[in-house]
């Protein structure tokens, strides 16, 4: 018997979820400052209290100018319940963002991984179980695993769990975290995992940023193995439109993978980023792999989409690479100091000219 095709309902209910007071962990990061902007801007009912560490990959810069009577922002350790057990009372949702995030950096030390992404989320979990808050849980595609370079399937919402590094590993066990809460105790949760994001205010280490920056700076950028590994990429304003409409409608207890149809080669990235800032398509340089390289990541999105009625806007990818390199040209000061602090102590190359070529980014 031929298998039927999975079918998703077409609404899940008139019932909408409208939180008034929501926590935003990791709100000083890259993608939850984005949707600490996205649901200001959009939402400005909602007020927000950021609960951020401040770590190196956190910038109260980040979410500076957003009004202070909807914008809070709390200095502190998910990890820390004391903290939590003063913050968390009064609101009705929890969006977790905070992690640590870096692979390079997990295979260096991953201790911290396993304390912020499981110890951190496991204190979150129970806060929000003691005081009846709703959570939802951001991941990523890299628990998946990886995908074959000629594969044609992607990642599904049944995917089994396959990660390849300390991070992916932690990330991959505060999702099983959550799933065993909402069965156990009843919590009212919901996960989403996303593949890789872009936009303003990326951290440097990133591998955007890195090569925009290094250009910006004359140093010829670098790329791992033959740069033949794939990326499903999705603009991080498209990513914070998919966690409101999951946290707002999605239904408790349920995983959504959030992508755009964004597969693209890091090599193709990278000359595709030489040629809009003026430079020839091969001005880099190879390094030796990183251990555990995944190969492809490809998200299958028709869930969300089908279920939530959620879709993409920024859809272009060339033209939000390009937008994205005009916001690093015009925030030097926000990012310049970061670039030092990661830079390898290699000779600084001859500076380059550089000649940007872009134009207003479509809203």
């Amino acid at each position: 018997m031929a298998m039927q095709p999975c079918r998703y309902p077409e609404i899940v209910s008139s019932d909408i979820f409208k939180p008034r007071n929501i926590i935003v962990t990791g709100g000083c990061g890259f993608i939850g400052a984005n949707f600490v902007r996205y649901v200001a801007r959009n939402h400005p009912d909602a007020r927000i209290t950021v609960l951020d560490k401040l770590t190196y990959a956190g910038n109260p810069q980040n979410i500076a100018g957003l009004p202070q009577s909807q914008v809070e922002l709390v200095q502190g350790d998910i990890c820390d319940a004391a903290l939590l057990e003063r913050i968390v009372p009064g609101h009705d949702a929890i969006v977790h963002f905070a992690a640590e995030s870096h692979n390079d950096n997990s295979i260096a030390n991953p201790e911290p991984f396993i304390t912020t992404n499981v110890e951190g989320t496991f204190h979150l979990l129970e806060a929000a179980r003691k005081h009846d808050v709703r959570f939802h849980h951001v991941s990523t595609d890299e628990v998946y695993g990886d995908l074959a370079l000629d594969d044609p399937c992607k990642f599904t919402e049944s995917t089994p769990y396959k990660p390849s590094s300390p991070y992916s590993a932690s990330k991959a066990a505060s999702d099983q975290l959550v799933r065993a809460w909402v069965r156990t105790y009843g919590l009212r949760a919901t996960i989403s995992n996303c593949s890789n994001n872009y936009g303003p205010y990326q951290h440097v280490e990133k591998f955007i940023p890195r090569q925009i920056t290094s250009i910006m700076e004359g140093v010829r950028p670098k790329l791992y193995g033959t740069g033949e590994n794939v990326r499903d990429w999705i603009h991080t304003e498209d990513h914070s439109s998919a966690v409101w409409e999951i946290l707002t409608r999605g239904r408790i207890g349920e995983t959504y993978l959030i992508g755009a149809d964004g597969e693209m080669s890091n090599i193709a990235v990278m000359r595709m980023i030489l040629r809009l800032m003026g430079c020839a398509e091969d001005a880099f340089d190879w390094v030796r792999d990183r251990p555990g390289h995944d190969r492809r990541y490809a998200i299958g999105s028709s869930k969300l989409r089908t279920e939530l009625g959620w879709k993409p806007v920024h859809t272009d990818f060339e033209a939000g690479l390009q937008a994205t390199i005009a916001w690093y040209a015009a925030n030097r000061a926000w990012w310049e100091p970061r670039q030092s602090r990661h830079r390898s102590p290699l000779p600084r190359p001859r500076p380059v000219r550089i000649r940007f070529v872009w134009r207003e980014p479509d809203n």
